[in-house]
């Protein structure tokens, strides 16, 4: 079998001026101290692009911070208690991480020691396709076969899965998560590992499963992975209760062919049947951002009786008046789950929604008092009659015309 290798003319997240410099600085000339690894090298194996280039160094990270800042790269000591410094050249991040071997771990956090072997820096990784590591020649180390599993998509334990899992609970997601995104099916002994787990995932922050959890409903179709972890009934630790996987299945299919981002909340709506109250307990649960769990109230809590109810197939007053009171983007998000829900095209009215700018009343409460109207709550009542005539007309009546001074017709 030919040798797998990375040909760096063909990557040129390889041969990057920002790349080039931090490897010299690393590992000058011939020597061979520092290897890409991670998700660059997974990605470029399957032909996926590649986001975030992360580096590993037989370095220890006070040698890593001399050799950047004898090279004029600014160094940033992000996390050196796990042997991580982040390189900032042209601007742009690079994580640098010393090689390790675990000491003692307990499924949250794990106490390391620095090591110079690359064998044991791969064997304390999770699994085969994230530990293969690229010298700058696109040569390959990978001690366990991981280049193969990338680019077939099979999510493979390193070693024993309930042994990698015992070390680092946040996995058994991390193994759904990449299962979504590869969507080639599960592998059994990885599978039951994480069901016979599940209950770890208690122990674990709420943000960085939140985190996790978002990341996965971002695949292309979790859809069978997410169905997965319900009837291992892993899902049910992270969120207990009844969840509607009927709608949130047709929510992806109605996607389907259509230039329409993945969108993890809308997914965790659409789960939860898009139910408000099941949505804040989770957003409580999972210690949800401010941002995210008032965009979720907006597209499952209570409609103020002036929006209306917003369907897939609306008419264009009827839109308009949503999108005024609720907000295009929270209209948006409700056409989705309509149409998910009501197999209704809405395609023309989230074109809508995409293009809306909110106009402006074109009368104040002080044209009012000028004209007349006292202050008090007759004012406030003048002027919410007034808007909603002037919403009816398609926001189109001038302020004269509202004030009276002119024929509206």
């Amino acid at each position: 079998m030919a040798e797998v290798r990375l040909d760096p003319h063909d990557h040129p997240w390889m041969t990057s001026p920002r790349a080039r410099a931090v490897m010299d600085a690393l590992s000058p000339g011939d020597a061979d101290r520092a290897r890409f690894v991670g998700g660059c090298v997974r990605d470029a194996l399957r032909g996926d692009p590649v986001g975030d280039t992360d580096i590993a160094t037989s370095l220890r990270p006070d040698a890593v911070i001399a050799a950047l800042e004898a090279a004029g790269i600014k160094a940033v000591p992000t996390g050196l208690e796990h042997g991580t410094v982040t390189a900032v050249a042209d601007g742009q991040p690079m994580e640098i991480t010393s090689l390790r071997r675990d000491v003692a771990t307990d499924g949250r956090r794990a106490v390391i020691a620095f090591t110079d072997d690359w064998a044991e820096d791969a064997a304390r990784r999770d699994f085969t396709m994230n530990a293969v590591y690229a010298r700058r020649d696109g040569s390959l180390f990978d001690p366990f076969q991981g280049a193969a599993d990338a680019r077939a998509g099979r999510v493979t334990f390193i070693g024993d899965p309930e042994a990698r899992i015992a070390e680092d609970h946040l996995r058994i997601l991390r193994f759904y998560r990449f299962c979504a995104w590869m969507g080639q099916g599960m592998d059994p002994a990885g599978r039951r590992a994480c069901e016979a787990k599940a209950d770890a995932l208690a122990a674990l922050s709420a943000e960085r499963v939140w985190k996790e959890f978002k990341r996965l409903l971002c695949a292309p179709d979790p859809g069978p992975v997410v169905e997965a972890m319900q009837k291992g009934h892993v899902l049910q630790v992270l969120w207990p209760g009844s969840l509607d996987f009927k709608l949130f299945l047709s929510l992806i299919n109605r996607d389907r062919g259509k230039s329409r981002r993945p969108d993890a909340l809308l997914r965790l709506a659409a789960l939860a049947g898009q139910d408000g109250d099941a949505v804040a307990t989770l957003c409580e649960r999972m210690k949800a951002s401010r941002a995210e769990r008032a965009r979720l109230a907006a597209m499952t809590g209570p409609v103020p009786v002036q929006a209306g109810r917003v369907r897939a197939r609306m008419a264009t007053p009827a839109l308009q008046r949503a999108f005024y009171h609720l907000g295009p983007e929270a209209v948006a998000d409700r056409l989705r789950l309509d149409e998910a829900r009501t197999r209704e095209d809405a395609q023309d009215a989230l074109e809508q929604a995409a293009n809306w700018r909110r106009p402006r009343l074109p009368v104040t409460g002080n044209d009012l008092i000028r004209a007349g109207v006292q202050p008090g709550p007759d004012l406030g009542s003048r002027l919410a009659a007034l808007e909603e005539r002037w919403i009816d007309s398609g926001f189109t009546l001038t302020r004269s015309q509202l004030l009276g001074r002119e024929d509206p017709a």
